[in-house]
C-alpha cells in the first residue's frame, strides 16, 4: 500500500505579509482557488493502493490541517510533532509509524507546500518512483532545470535504473549563477525534496547513519498519545532526535539513492517572483487577486486581502496588501522580503508572525484598533465553539453567548476579569472585545 505523508510544517517568511507563522503559505490560496495543502491532498486522495494520508505537522498548525482537509474531503491521519527538529525527524517519525502499521508500507513523501501540474503527469511519475521504491531504492523526484536557479539543490544523475529512473551520483547544494548555468548545460536536475522510500528502508538507513533520529522516532510513535483524532508524538522519545534535514541524514550517505525524471511543472513558492511566474497573467504580464485595478503597468504581481489596491505606471514589481501590513518591492528583489521580516521581529512587532486576523481554537481575533496598552478586537465564536476571556469590556454583537449559566444578548456586556469561558449557542457569536494590557503590535 501507499502511504502519502504530507510534511506541513514551516512559515513561508519569503512571502510575508501574506504568509505568517500562524497562517503560513501552504495554506494560502496563492496560485490557484485551493491551498497548495489541499492541492497536494487531492492528487495524493487520488492514487491507487492508497492506504492513509498522513499529514505531520505542529500544534499550533493542526486546526488548520484538520479544517482545509475537511474543506476538500480528504480524511487524514495528523500526527503532532512537539517540537520543529528539521525534516528528517519529521520523516523518521512518519517512517516509523507506516512500518509499524504496515511493515511492507511505500511512503510518498510530499511537501505541503509546491505548486505542481498537471496531477495527472505527477500521478504518473508517482507509480515510476514506487515501483524503484518496492526494488528498494529511495527514489527523489528530479525536475529538468529550465533555467539556472540560485535557491534550488541540484542532482546529478547516474547509470539508469530503468527509463524514467537513474541512480543518484550526487545531491548538489544551491549554487552561485555561474555554477547554476555550467548546471544547467549539463543537464542536472533541479531538487524538488519528494520522496518515495520503503518505510523498512528508510529505518535501516537511518539506523545505519543517524541511529539518534531512529531510536526517538521510534520511540516518539511507540510512546504516542491519541486524541481529538490526532496522534500526537511522545516530547520525550522526539527531543533525542538530531535536529537536521533528511538530506544531510541519509539522502547525502545512502547507496540507495535515486532519481525519477518527473516532467510536471513544479516550483516551491518560495518567493513572489516564483508566485508570479506560477499565477496565471494577462497579455501585460500581470497577476492579481482582490481588490485590484491596474493602468499601464505590465509584469506586475499585485494581490490584496483586505483595502483597495491601485497601480498605476508600474513595471517589474510586487504589491501585497493585507488588513494590517503592505509589501511593495521589485520583483528581483523579492529575496529581501526575509531579511525584513528578520527586522520586524528583532524590533518584536507581532505582524512578523501574525495576522491582524487571527484563529484560536474555535474563534477568530482581528485587532480593530490600539492606542496605547489598549487595544479593540472584533472575536467571532463559531457555533457550538468556546473561548476563553481576557481582561476587559466584552459587548456581544450578534448572536447569543453562555457565560456560566447566564445568556449574554445582542447589544449587552460583561466587565470580565480574565479566565472566563463563553459558547457560542446555536450559531457563530460576534464580540466586541477591550483590552487595556493588550501586547504591542
Amino acid at each position: 500500500m501507499i502511504w502519502p505523508v504530507v510534511l506541513c510544517g514551516g512559515s513561508g517568511t519569503r512571502l510575508w505579509p501574506a504568509s505568517r507563522a500562524d497562517r503560513p503559505k501552504q495554506f494560502l490560496s496563492l496560485v490557484a482557488d485551493q491551498s497548495s495543502f489541499q492541492q497536494t491532498l487531492l492528487r495524493a486522495a487520488d492514487l491507487e493502493d492508497l492506504a492513509q494520508v498522513i499529514v505531520v505537522t505542529g500544534p499550533a498548525l493542526a486546526d488548520l490541517v484538520v479544517e482545509q482537509s475537511g474543506l476538500v474531503g480528504v480524511e487524514t491521519t495528523v500526527l503532532i510533532e512537539p517540537e520543529a527538529r528539521d525534516s528528517a525527524p519529521a520523516i523518521a517519525a512518519a517512517a516509523a509509524y507506516v512500518q509499524k502499521h504496515d511493515p511492507d508500507g511505500i511512503v510518498l513523501m510530499l511537501a505541503a507546500d509546491h505548486h505542481i501540474e498537471p496531477a495527472e503527469v505527477f500521478i504518473a511519475a508517482t507509480y515510476q518512483a514506487v515501483a524503484a521504491a518496492r526494488d528498494g531504492y529511495i527514489v527523489t523526484f528530479g525536475l529538468p532545470a529550465r533555467y539556472p536557479a540560485t535557491g534550488f539543490g541540484y542532482i546529478r544523475p547516474g547509470e539508469p535504473l530503468s527509463a524514467t529512473v537513474r541512480r543518484v551520483d550526487a545531491f548538489v547544494e544551491k549554487p552561485d549563477l555561474e555554477t547554476a548555468r555550467r548546471y544547467v548545460e549539463e543537464a542536472l536536475l533541479w531538487n524538488s525534496g519528494n520522496f518515495a522510500f520503503l518505510a523498512s528502508n528508510l529505518m535501516e538507513e537511518l539506523d545505519a547513519f543517524a541511529p539518534t533520529i531512529s531510536a526517538g522516532a521510534k520511540a516518539a510513535v511507540d510512546q504516542s498519545t491519541s486524541h481529538d483524532g490526532r496522534i500526537h508524538l511522545d516530547p520525550a522519545g522526539f527531543a533525542t532526535t538530531d535536529k537536521t534535514s533528511i538530506d544531510f541524514a541519509v539522502m547525502e550517505r545512502t547507496n540507495r539513492a535515486a532519481v525519477v525524471t518527473a516532467e510536471f511543472d513544479w516550483s516551491d513558492l518560495g518567493t513572489w517572483s516564483s508566485i508570479w511566474e506560477s499565477s496565471r497573467r494577462d497579455g501585460e504580464g500581470n497577476a492579481t487577486h482582490g481588490d485590484v485595478s491596474l493602468i499601464d503597468t505590465n509584469n506586475v504581481l499585485a494581490r490584496s486581502n483586505g483595502p483597495f489596491v491601485g497601480v498605476i505606471g508600474a513595471s517589474d514589481l510586487v504589491v501585497v496588501a493585507e488588513a494590517d501590513a503592505v509589501l511593495v518591492c521589485r520583483l528581483d528583489k523579492d529575496q529581501a522580503v526575509k531579511s525584513m521580516v528578520e527586522t520586524l521581529q528583532a524590533a518584536g512587532r507581532s505582524i512578523s508572525r501574525r495576522h491582524a486576523t487571527t484563529r484560536r481554537g474555535t474563534s477568530t481575533h482581528q485587532t480593530l484598533a490600539r492606542i496605547g496598552n489598549g487595544a479593540a478586537e472584533l472575536v467571532t465564536v463559531a457555533a457550538g465553539g468556546r473561548h476563553v476571556l481576557e481582561a476587559g469590556l466584552v459587548v456581544v454583537l450578534s448572536g447569543d453567548i453562555d457565560l456560566a449559566g447566564e445568556t449574554l444578548s445582542q447589544g449587552q456586556s460583561h466587565a470580565a476579569c480574565g479566565g472566563e469561558i463563553v459558547s457560542a449557542i446555536d450559531a457563530a457569536a460576534s464580540l466586541l472585545v477591550c483590552r487595556w494590557d493588550a501586547p504591542a503590535s
